[in-house]
C-alpha cells in the first residue's frame, strides 16, 4: 500500500512530467528545414498523376481520428477513378511511423478516394506517404503537414 506522502509525491510527479514531455515536443516541432513543402496538390515522383490531400475537418486534431480525402488524376488532369492507395506516414525527426493504420475505404468517384483511421498522436511534422498503383502504373508522393 502506498502512503500518503508516496501518494502525494507521484501525485506532484504527474504535472511536471507531462510539461516536460510538452517542452520537449515544442522543441521538435520547432526544428522544421526552412524550405519545407506544404502544398497538399502535387505531382508524384514519376510525374505519372497529380495527387492532393485534404481533411475532411478543419482543423486537424491531435490525438482524434481524422479522414482525409484524396484526389488523384493523371498528368493531363482527368479523374483517375480505378487506383490502389497505399497509406503510411510518419514524423520524420522523431523516427517513427503513424500511431494508426489508415487506409482507404471509400471511391468517392470524380477521383477521389476516402481515407479513414488517421490519427496524429502529437503536434508537429508529419509526412503522410502515398503508394499509388493506377492504369498509369505505380508512383508515389509525399505531403508534409504541420500540426
Amino acid at each position: 500500500m502506498f502512503r500518503s506522502s508516496s501518494r502525494r509525491a507521484v501525485l506532484l510527479a504527474i504535472p511536471a512530467v507531462l510539461a516536460t514531455t510538452a517542452v520537449a515536443a515544442g522543441l521538435f516541432s520547432r526544428d522544421l528545414p526552412s524550405d519545407l513543402d506544404l502544398v497538399l496538390k502535387k505531382p508524384t515522383s514519376a510525374g505519372l498523376y497529380i495527387a492532393a490531400i485534404a481533411p475532411d475537418r478543419q482543423p486537424v486534431t491531435v490525438g482524434r481520428m481524422n479522414a482525409w480525402t484524396v484526389t488523384l488524376t493523371d498528368a493531363n488532369g482527368t479523374p483517375v477513378n480505378r487506383a490502389a492507395i497505399a497509406i503510411d506516414g510518419g514524423m520524420p525527426k522523431h523516427g517513427h511511423g503513424l500511431p494508426t493504420a489508415p487506409a482507404v475505404t471509400k471511391s468517392l468517384g470524380r477521383g477521389r478516394f476516402l481515407i479513414e483511421g488517421m490519427k496524429f498522436n502529437m503536434p508537429g511534422w508529419w509526412e503522410i506517404d502515398l503508394a499509388i498503383d493506377g492504369p498509369g502504373g505505380a508512383d508515389t508522393v509525399t505531403f508534409n503537414v504541420v500540426l
